[in-house]
């Protein structure tokens, strides 16, 4: 189950990358303010995805598991609606509050404007990443994990070529720069949110909501919330440490945060693979425990750590031992590379 998960997620992953790889092509600024916004967009991609998504998933595997048909269903629209009030919630939160923000994390100049029009632009479609994370955790909860991943890898398809395109223009098509490319990932969201919820429409899905379900239902909403906010105590923290640690590194001017922004960069490609582990592992737990075998959940649990405790260790391992050969591929800027190199190999191991 986990396999075309873990695809799925190093597939996101490299979009990420690659559209830091054509940024970095606009200059140290323009790297420095996607390096301003990247804590926060994973911020809000976490804790779609894994915390509040993961809570979405188990509370479906676990009504699943008992028997519960109709709850499941249901919990389909109290996602719909978490979704909602948390994308509005970011969008309102990084336009009125964004330039303090950045600013407070170092920003300054062009690499202050840079991240200021990235970040409009990306918080302007908080809900579609809400909603598009919702949707898919609420089917890998059936147990179905190939159809997030086959709109996914759609996604990703659609996405490479569209990101240089929107930002370096070809053709009859301007380029819009930085913002070409917030542009490119809200249309992947857009896409992909569409196809997912044509999906649950079909009679191919498990689960069919009717509009006669679409209100809030507190014990159902209850059930997700009680593991959603749980886990994002640690993306919170999490994210919040490398804000923090940005903040330090604009001290050091704009390649210093170009720098640590672009090794940090490797670090967060660890938390989808391990993600990409995580929602099949909820789906299995949550199953398992809705039909009473502990045993088994513990099993399931317990293996799954062990594989991503490998997998990670191995990557940093690699990292702190051939830095620049990562760092190289975004650009050459000497304080740049300093700085990620020595980040890289303090963290890496």
């Amino acid at each position: 189950m986990a396999a075309p998960n873990v695809l799925v997620m190093v597939a996101q992953a490299a979009v990420g990358l690659i559209e830091t790889w054509f940024v970095g092509k606009l200059g140290t600024d323009a790297l420095a303010g996607m390096a301003l916004v990247f804590p926060i967009v994973m911020l809000m991609q976490m804790t779609s995805a894994g915390a509040m998504g993961g809570g979405i998933a188990s509370a479906v595997a676990r009504a699943l598991g008992a028997g519960r048909k109709e709850d499941a269903q249901a919990l389909v629209w109290q996602a719909v609606a978490i979704a909602l009030g948390f994308g509005i919630a970011f969008t309102l939160a990084l336009w009125l509050g964004g330039r303090a923000l950045y600013g407070a994390m170092g920003g300054s100049g062009a690499a202050l404007e840079a991240a200021l029009t990235y970040s409009h632009w990306v918080f302007a479609g908080a809900v579609l990443v809400w909603m598009f994370n919702s949707l898919a955790a609420v089917i890998r909860g059936t147990g179905n994990m190939a159809v997030p991943a086959n709109v996914t890898v759609a996604g990703v398809v659609l996405l490479i070529p569209l990101s240089p395109l929107l930002i370096f223009g070809w053709g009859p098509v301007p380029g819009m720069g930085i913002a070409g490319g917030a542009m490119a990932l809200l249309v992947y969201y857009l896409a992909g949110t569409v196809a997912l919820a044509l999906y649950l429409r079909s009679s191919r899905s498990l689960l069919r909501p009717v509009w006669a379900q679409a209100r809030l239902r507190w014990p159902l909403l209850r059930d997700i919330l009680r593991v959603g906010l749980f886990g994002a105590i640690s993306t919170v923290a999490t994210n919040a440490c490398i804000a923090l640690a940005t903040a330090f590194a604009g001290r050091y001017g704009a390649g210093a945060i170009a720098g640590y922004g672009t090794a940090s960069r490797l670090e967060y490609l660890l938390v989808p693979l391990v993600f990409g582990l995580g929602a099949p592992l909820v789906a299995m737990v949550g199953t398992c425990i809705g039909a009473g075998q502990r045993e088994r959940a513990l099993r399931a649990a317990w293996t799954g750590a062990v594989v991503a405790f490998v997998l990670t260790g191995g990557i940093g391992l690699a990292a702190a031992l051939f830095p620049r050969q990562w760092l190289l591929l975004f650009g050459n800027d000497p304080a740049m590379l300093e700085a990620g190199t020595q980040y890289l190999r303090a963290v890496g191991p």
